[in-house]
Parts: C-alpha cells; sequence; structure tokens
C-alpha cells in the first residue's frame, strides 16, 4: 500500500465542476478544501458535491451557496471525505471566477 500526496485546484465558474476524480485502482481522502475570494469587494457563495460512481453518479452536497467574504479564505469540508474510484469532487460558486478552491489529497493504492 502507497500513499501519495496531491493537490488540485480550480477557479470556479457559475456551474459544477470536476475540480478532482479518484483515478482507478485508488482510495481518495480529500483532507482540506479551501475556498478563496479574490474577489476585491464582493461576497461570493460557493457550493460543493461529491458524485458516487458506485451509485450511478448520484450527487451528494456538501455544501450549498456557502457565503466567502471578499479577500477571505474558509474550508468548506468539515472532516476527510474518503472518494473511491471513479468518485468526483465538483464545485461552483456564484460568480465566475472569483473563487479559488484548493484541495489536499492522500491517494491510496
Amino acid at each position: 500500500m502507497a500513499i501519495t500526496y496531491k493537490n488540485a485546484r480550480a477557479a470556479l465558474g457559475t456551474s459544477y465542476a470536476t475540480v478532482y476524480t479518484c483515478p482507478s485502482g485508488t482510495t481518495a481522502i480529500v483532507l482540506m478544501a479551501q475556498a478563496t475570494n479574490v474577489d476585491g469587494a464582493a461576497t461570493v457563495d460557493v457550493s460543493a458535491q461529491w458524485l458516487d460512481n458506485s451509485a450511478a453518479d448520484v450527487a451528494t452536497r456538501i455544501v450549498e451557496a456557502y457565503l466567502v467574504p471578499a479577500k477571505a479564505a474558509d474550508m468548506i469540508l468539515g472532516g476527510p471525505l474518503v472518494l473511491e474510484a471513479g468518485d468526483a469532487f465538483q464545485a461552483k460558486a456564484s460568480a465566475a471566477g472569483d473563487i479559488e478552491l484548493t484541495l489536499a489529497i492522500s491517494e491510496i493504492t
């Protein structure tokens, strides 16, 4: 069993987009998800979900319309999230390009 540490990042748009997909033959643990509002004046909301590949990509919301003040950052994941092969982490924001998302991930193979 090997553990590899990875980062994933995205500047979010206004529609759900995949930030990370767990590779085949791997279990991934999302350790941290930080949303940073890079807008200098406006509060922006962020939403995140994970897709369960083993259940026909059913979406489960992690956070919905969570407000991030201008020039601020906040954690949007309350604890580790385990993803199985093919599962995906997706996110969106209320204003395109205003939220930068960072994930810290452990991949176990």
